[in-house]
């Protein structure tokens, strides 16, 4: 087997696959995927069927990229004829003279930077276009007819096959055992064998410092285990896609919420309310408190949102300190470029895989990814950086 290729990626999870796909249209056969599980498993972040996409944004940086994100999807699309975004339109609530209030102002803020148009919407307008929600009061709405879907099933499996057919190898079940940097290089080794590049993408969730502790670089991360909850509403068409949006809602704590897709029921979570774990002592079991809370909260908001609860499906976020993207190379390895999508990723994943290509390939990007380095203070010294932000 072929041990010496141009670019390795470790890590074929939503990032990692796209960097794989994005990499292998331009090297071919010079790239090599190193995934420690089986391919699409469910120990990670880029699993289920759905994450909202949108626009919107808390920083006019991260609006920025929308538009190209939306276009590298597009692209994904085109190549391998799978539907990955599906536009349902979203809402993003707050109650009128509630600090959240600021939160919906500031994305509405960030859309006029693109110059990508939204809609206000009170209480009536409201219930006109989407009389599922129940309000107990004045409420801030901002409506953008972009907002959507993104399906990471799908979205990681066009990116794995097309990435294959442009003569990219991958291998599964494959734990990483060391990395070490050479001189012009890097060094891989692994359960099936020792694996040496020009230029290593580290796109392995919670198990990046793993990864890089043969380096001698940690990125100050907390990893936790975060929760979503389907539910066989009986009022499918309600939420059919057509008659519901995506949502935001920002209280102090941000619900959000899908329509009927990928299963026949509703979907709904909590943002960033889990308990702090490490990847390998993570449990798959519910937080039954956090479900009792998101079950009692939508029975007052959306009341036929709900129904009997089909499952609760848990994942991995993993967030630096200001819980910004981490797309960078490491301050001393200049060969060894790392991502971490900070829970809220999936919706830029083909772009960040495309990204991560053209550091990895030409040294450089045509986007400002600048907020996003290795060198910045929330990572060289995290006790200067800011607080968590809702997405």
């Amino acid at each position: 087997m072929k041990t010496d290729y141009d670019y390795i990626v470790l890590g074929c999870g939503g990032i990692g696959s796209a960097a794989l796909y994005w990499l292998a249209r331009r090297a071919g056969t010079a790239v090599l995927g190193i995934e420690q599980f089986k391919l699409f498993h469910v120990n990670g972040s880029s699993q289920d069927y759905s994450r909202i996409i949108r626009h919107y944004y808390h920083k006019d940086n991260y609006a920025r990229l929308t538009p190209h994100t939306y276009a590298a999807w597009e692209t994904v699309k085109q190549e391998s004829g799978v539907q990955i975004v599906t536009k349902t339109g979203g809402v993003v609530i707050a109650y009128e003279g509630s600090p959240q209030q600021a939160t919906v102002e500031r994305y509405a803020e960030s859309l006029h930077t693109i110059d990508v148009g939204y809609e206000w919407l009170d209480n009536d307008e409201l219930a006109y276009r989407f009389p599922q929600f129940r309000p107990e009061r004045a409420v801030k709405v901002c409506y953008q007819k972009d907002a959507g879907i993104a399906d990471p099933s799908r979205g990681n499996a066009a990116h794995i096959a097309l990435a294959r057919g442009y003569g990219a190898t991958i291998l599964d079940e494959c734990p990483v055992i060391n990395v070490q940097a050479t001189g012009d290089g890097v060094v891989v080794q692994t359960a099936q064998g020792t694996f040496s590049c020009r230029r290593l993408i580290v796109a392995a969730g919670g198990w990046t410092n793993q990864a890089l502790s043969g380096v001698g670089f940690q990125i100050p991360v907390r990893v936790s285990q975060e929760q979503v909850t389907y539910f066989a509403t009986p009022h499918l068409k309600e939420f059919a896609i057509g008659n519901f949006p995506v949502f935001q809602w920002k209280t102090n704590f941000s619900y959000y919420g899908f329509p009927v897709y990928g299963e026949v029921a509703t979907k709904a979570a909590i943002d960033d309310t889990g308990e702090e774990v490490t990847a390998t002592t993570r449990t798959f079991e519910p937080n039954r408190a956090r479900e009792n809370q998101l079950e009692s909260w939508l029975a007052e908001h959306i009341p036929h949102f709900s129904g009997p609860k089909l499952y609760t499906k848990t994942c991995l976020y993993t967030m630096p300190p200001d819980r910004d993207f981490v797309l960078d190379s490491l301050p001393e390895q200049p060969n060894i470029f790392v991502a971490i999508g900070a829970g809220h990723a999936y919706k830029f994943a083909s772009l960040l895989g495309q990204v991560l290509s053209e550091l990895a390939i030409d040294g450089q990007t045509v986007h400002d990814i600048s907020a996003f380095s290795t060198r910045r203070p929330a990572i060289v010294n995290p006790q200067a950086a800011g607080l968590y932000q809702y997405r």
